[in-house]
């Protein structure tokens, strides 16, 4: 007969476990920060950009170059730049730390 042993599936070591592989705390940074940048719109921005990308489905091809522009214009908003340059360091450093 076959072992039981034989049977069960490979355990996974610290080293290959995915929930040990996320960095947390750059993703819980990332998400304070995106948070931040959301809160920071108005009420009608908010809103106006949630159904500008609801409509378009996620996808630019199916805007209208008014709402392509206005879509834009909300983007600069969100300060999407600035949040970048806040989370460089947290990738930075993480990439030091491989080498």
């Amino acid at each position: 007969m076959f072992s039981s042993r034989s049977r069960r599936a490979p355990r996974l070591t610290a080293k290959r476990s995915p929930l040990r592989a996320l960095p947390w705390a750059a993703l819980l940074q990332g998400g304070a920060a995106a948070a931040e940048r959301w809160r920071s719109l108005s009420a009608k921005d908010r809103a106006r950009l949630t159904e500008i990308v609801r409509n378009s489905r996620g996808r630019l091809g199916n805007l209208s170059s008014r709402e392509r522009d206005e879509l834009k214009k909300l983007a600069r908003k969100l300060d999407l730049k600035g949040m970048g340059r806040e989370l460089l360091p947290l990738v930075r450093g993480r990439r030091g730390k491989r080498r």
